[in-house]
């Protein structure tokens, strides 16, 4: 979670390290984290780069911008594509239990 934290802050161009900013983007991280999940259907992997990390990014400048409700809005057709991606990795593990 710290280097997800540190990456993100980068994003942001927050340079400063105080204990009020990093609680702030801690919480906004774990929210982020938690609505892309369910959006998606599945947990994500924010570790590597990705879609899920650069739309975990995007979240965090929205939120951290005060302009979240215009996320969805703006983000809604890489949201749909990271729920199918989702989808289809379900099914392929679903057709692989199947298969053992």
């Amino acid at each position: 979670m710290e280097e997800l934290l540190e990456a993100v802050k980068n994003y942001l161009d927050i340079t400063w390290d105080d204990a009020d900013t990093n609680k702030k983007i801690k919480g906004i991280v774990s929210r982020g984290v938690e609505y892309l999940n369910h959006a998606a259907g599945g947990k994500q992997n924010y570790e590597k780069e990705g879609q899920a990390r650069a739309l975990l990014f995007e979240y965090a400048m929205y939120v951290n911008s005060g302009a979240l409700n215009e996320f969805q809005q703006n983000y809604l057709h890489e949201l749909m594509m990271l729920q199918i991606h989702q989808e289809v990795k379900n099914y392929e593990q679903e057709k692989n239990a199947d298969i053992q």
